[in-house]
């Protein structure tokens, strides 16, 4: 497939204001639960709508030019502002912070943000899990400052092991060698247990599984096998260059002895299988053929204050208008911010993945739109 998919919508313009509750709730003490029975539990915060590479999958170049409109400046969210809504989070029961992009070391002084919200703790005293996604071309060089920071670690997108592959998918001809050395210097300045996410396109990298799954073995790094996903709406997503991940395992099997191991948290995306011999594990996440919707625990929030309550959602919710006020809306309290997203999180029903895998015939159906992954983030 060549040609571009050019999106007709800018979705970063869409956001309705969540309304604050009137008068505000009194406080509560168990979680948040949406209609689902879910809890809130992650918060995923892209600070960049920005990347350096050109992955087909996320930000194909014939779409994200030299002409694409990226958010100015003054758009984005401060650290003082994700810092904030990040300690409101926190109170309504978020105990993990994922800071994605774009890329997110590409944002400016991000250290200064990290220490921000290494010193967040839980309404029980303890400190939020906080950890980083990067396509790891920066990595070498930023993480001790990263480290000294507070984060605790890294998980690591690399595609193929194979350089030719590896810089066609990216698209910008990065070399794997300058990635895999930021693994390593990571793994040394002590951000770990390391994870790295391989998406498996049949037909462009599924020759790359074994090899990445021998190169990782051993190391303390955790592989982890994700299916090509239909998230945003410009990389011309079809069923059959997705790989099952039953497919994944079988191929693995065939070269390792491997053995299911329990769930490590609440609402995990990967399904665990270690090496027999101890020798570590890899992560199947199979968002299209086994949905994970049930126990889905995860927001997001973009770049410039969008909250959106499902990877594949189409509508925001404007945050940065509760922060800053505007020509509407009065500038909120926190615990009018608090009120107001937990009325929101309560009435969220997201379930897109497990709609597409139970309507096989009706596999491009769903939201009318939907946000791009570099947008909010994986």
């Amino acid at each position: 497939m060549t040609d571009g998919v050019i999106p007709l919508l800018d979705l970063r313009q869409i956001g309705r204001t969540p309304p604050v509750p009137h008068p505000l709730p009194p406080p509560r003490t168990g979680p948040w639960l949406d209609a689902r029975g879910r809890p809130l539990r992650d918060l995923r915060i892209s600070v960049t709508d920005r990347c350096n590479f050109r992955c087909s999958y996320c930000m194909p170049k014939d779409v994200f030019d030299k002409d694409y409109a990226f958010l100015p400046h003054r758009d984005l969210l401060s650290f003082e502002e994700i810092a904030r809504l990040a300690r409101v989070f926190a109170q309504l029961g978020v105990q993990k912070l994922r800071l994605t992009g774009g890329e997110p070391l590409l944002r400016r002084h991000l250290e200064a943000l990290i220490a921000q919200l290494a010193a967040l703790r839980t309404p029980d005293g303890l400190p939020l899990d906080l950890t980083l996604t990067t396509n790891g071309s920066l990595l070498a060089r930023k993480a001790q400052a990263l480290k000294d920071a507070g984060l605790k670690r890294v998980t690591v997108s690399l595609d193929a092991l194979d350089d030719d592959i590896f810089r066609r998918m990216n698209d910008v001809d990065f070399p794997v060698a300058e990635v895999l050395h930021g693994i390593e210097v990571a793994q040394a300045v002590g951000l770990a247990p390391i994870k790295v996410n391989m998406v498996v396109k049949r037909g462009t990298n599924d020759d790359q599984i074994v090899p990445m799954a021998r190169h990782f073995r051993g190391t303390g790094v955790v592989l982890r096998f994700i299916e090509y996903m239909d998230v945003g709406m410009s990389n011309g997503w079809r069923m059959d260059e997705v790989l099952p991940s039953a497919e994944v395992l079988a191929r693995l099997r065939e070269d390792a002895d491997l053995v299911p191991l329990a769930p490590s948290s609440d609402g995990e995306t990967a399904t665990r299988w270690g090496y027999a011999d101890g020798s570590g594990e890899i992560g199947l996440i199979s968002s299209v053929t086994q949905a994970f919707c049930g126990d889905c625990n995860r927001a997001r929030l973009s770049t410039e204050g969008r909250l959106y309550t499902c990877l594949f959602a189409g509508d925001g919710h404007d945050l940065r208008a509760l922060l800053r006020g505007d020509a509407v809306h009065e500038a909120r309290t926190d615990d009018e911010i608090a009120a107001a997203l937990g009325a929101l999180w309560t009435r969220r029903n997201d379930r897109y993945s497990e709609l597409r895998a139970s309507l096989p015939a009706a596999m491009d159906s769903g939201p009318a739109r939907r946000v791009e992954m570099h947008y909010i983030g994986g």
